[in-house]
């Protein structure tokens, strides 16, 4: 499923959306999981990753149970997503699709409009 999105970086501008509608909906449609939980985004220009997987360790040695989003991954997208330090299992991304495939569908043939 991750290699049919429209990556910018293999598309470019054809499938940039200037807007946060995709995500909106895709939120949404997920019963919005980001209001029930406590996050810290981290942005700018250099050592997000550091500085993310820093405050992780610090959260986790506090006894916090800690979720890692970051981005681009090196070999496997599971890397990507982190349960205190842990990679997803093979088996929750595969639920998650299964589950969600129809609305995953849906939503990539609009992002090729």
């Amino acid at each position: 499923m991750f290699n049919k999105l429209p990556v910018y970086q293999n598309s470019g501008t054809f499938k940039y959306k200037i807007d946060l509608q995709n995500i909106y909906d895709l939120s949404s449609y997920l019963g919005n999981p980001h209001v029930k939980l406590k996050t810290i985004h981290v942005a700018g220009t250099n050592g997000k990753g550091s500085t993310s997987h820093i405050l992780s360790s610090i959260l986790q040695e506090a006894g916090y149970r800690v979720g890692l989003y970051t981005s681009p991954h090196l070999k496997d997208f599971r890397e990507r997503i982190k349960i205190n330090g842990e990679c997803i299992s093979k088996d929750n991304v595969v639920n998650f699709i299964d589950t969600h495939k129809d609305y995953l569908t849906e939503i990539n043939y609009h992002f090729l409009k």
